[in-house]
């Protein structure tokens, strides 16, 4: 009777620390659910790889020094299950665990971003491309604007034999990963959907008989004026002097033409030189665009303002003054002289 006592007795005291110790462990976790963890106060950033399991991502953020691993994690990661989206994570306080664990399976990635600035030309686009930090570098060296066949292959371009022009001035957002070619090729796609648009929706009596010439006469328009109030009216000059069989006259497709050898300066000689895009020199359109069009230059030049302006020249003051006879043009270049 007395062994049976003892049992019962230990048993019971047993039990007892069993409750104890649970109970203990109960109130752990519920404190550990409720407390904020180490993320700094400006965030920290985590990149999660393809194959990546909850076990190894925490295993990250405790190398890191903003998680402790410990058995209550484990339950946590058993009570709420998730499937982990590859991906870079930019984490900001505060943040329960439960939280953390949120996140992943949202999959709310961080979104960088590369804008292409309107009238940038291939060179630019290029430069720019190469000193984004984020993006993965797939082009290799100098590439020249006439030589993206093998760049045209890669975005899926086949028949561009020059690269100006083809890229739609737009902010991109892409997660890290992603590739200057994985940028080129979005950029060019939005460029033929813009294109498209602005072409069927053309003036009867625009001076351009293909989208591409349309294109090419947007990166005029667009070197020329940086007001969206104006880029009509300077469409709407260049639209009459093509039907007069007038030359355009514009100092940015000499500057292009000139290339690597434009120094700032356009001179008197340059505007002489003949090249394929003096026109100066030469009547109509130059061989190709000079620049990257935005959208609303593309409808602008596909819709020119109505007007019988044939010049205009730089006011001094950001825009131009437009004139409809030489007289008047030539007064206004008296004028911005005498100003500067």
């Amino acid at each position: 009777m007395r062994k049976i006592t003892v049992v019962i007795i230990t048993t019971l005291v047993l039990a007892g620390f069993a409750v104890a110790a649970g109970s203990r462990m109960y109130f752990s976790y519920q404190e550990f659910l409720g407390e904020n963890i180490a993320v700094p106060k400006d965030g920290t950033l985590l990149m999660v790889e393809p194959g990546d399991s909850v076990s190894a991502v925490l295993g990250k953020l405790e190398s890191a020094g903003v998680v402790a691993l410990d058995w209550r994690w484990k339950i946590l990661a058993r009570m709420q299950p998730v499937n982990v989206h590859v991906g870079e994570y930019r984490l900001l306080p505060p943040l329960k665990p439960a939280q953390l664990l949120e996140v992943f399976e949202g999959g709310n990635v961080l979104q960088h971003r590369f804008t292409i600035i309107e009238g940038w030309n291939w060179v630019q686009l290029l430069e720019a491309l190469r000193q984004d930090d984020v993006l993965e570098k797939e082009i290799q060296g100098d590439i020249d604007a006439s030589e993206i066949e093998a760049i045209a292959e890669q975005i899926g371009a086949s028949g561009i034999d020059h690269a100006e022009g083809w890229f739609l001035p737009e902010t991109y957002y892409f997660v890290r990963g992603a590739s200057d070619i994985d940028i080129l090729g979005r950029a060019h796609q939005a460029m033929k959907q813009a294109l498209e648009v602005a072409w069927y929706g053309r003036d009867e009596g625009i001076p351009v008989d293909t989208p591409y010439e349309l294109l090419i006469l947007a990166s005029i328009v667009e070197k020329e004026t940086s007001l969206p109030e104006e880029r009509g009216e300077i469409a709407g000059v260049f639209s009459r002097r093509l039907n007069l069989n007038m030359r355009l006259q514009t100092d940015p497709t000499v500057i292009y033409g000139l290339g690597r050898a434009f120094d700032g300066n356009i001179r008197r000689r340059d505007l002489r030189a003949d090249t394929p895009y003096n026109t100066y020199t030469r009547h109509g359109l130059p061989p190709t665009p000079i620049s990257m069009p935005g959208k609303e230059t593309l409808i602008a030049t596909a819709s020119p303002s109505e007007g019988t302006t044939l010049f205009f020249v730089a006011n001094g003051e950001g825009g131009h003054t437009f004139s409809e006879t030489l007289e008047e043009h030539e007064a206004a270049v008296r004028q911005l002289i005498q100003r500067q």
